[in-house]
């Protein structure tokens, strides 16, 4: 009986350690899988935004892979783009340095929403005014009107939430605020 205990204990001692560290090796996984995900989403997403309301995509419908509808409908640079009224219109932009800064986050596996703060910057934008419209901009707005007007750079507040697998964001505040 002394051996049968033993020998229970030694299977259960190292079925315990294993399941430890397997249960660790899927968290890790997990947390590696969400965390790639999400700033995908981000970056590009926040990437998206900026071109079009530059101008350089005209379809809305493309920022609906990354963010919900009502994200996009509560938000003003991308209404004000919609309208027409950006203040890039008069542009015809060709590229974009993009960059955007993430804080720290944690994600469970098992969690479907994450909050985080993010930095958006756009420090060169390659563009001229429209060849059709360079005098009258010129004339309104000076020489400098020649290029497009900097990116305004932002610091918000994130909120990701995970529906049917796929992490989308849903509201995008500025952090100032």
């Amino acid at each position: 009986m002394k051996y049968l205990r033993r020998i229970v204990w030694f299977f259960a001692y190292r079925l315990l350690v294993l399941c430890v560290i397997l249960g660790l090796i899927m968290t890790v996984f997990y947390y590696a899988m969400n965390l790639s995900n999400i700033q995908i989403v981000l970056k590009d997403g926040m990437a998206n935004r900026a071109k079009y309301i530059m101008g350089m995509e005209s379809n809305r419908k493309e920022l609906e892979k990354y963010f919900l509808t009502a994200c996009l409908e509560s938000d003003s640079a991308v209404l004000i783009t919609g309208e027409g009224n950006s203040p890039y219109a008069d542009y015809n932009v060709r590229g974009i340095d993009h960059r955007l800064e993430m804080g720290f986050l944690w994600v469970w596996p098992w969690d479907s929403a994450v909050r985080l703060t993010i930095t958006e910057r756009i420090p060169r934008i390659d563009g001229r005014v429209k060849g059709s419209r360079a005098d009258e901009v010129i004339e309104r707005d000076g020489a400098e009107a020649l290029y497009p007007p900097a990116w305004k750079d932002a610091e918000y507040r994130v909120l990701l939430t995970r529906e049917n697998g796929q992490w989308k964001i849903k509201t995008l505040t500025d952090a100032k605020q």
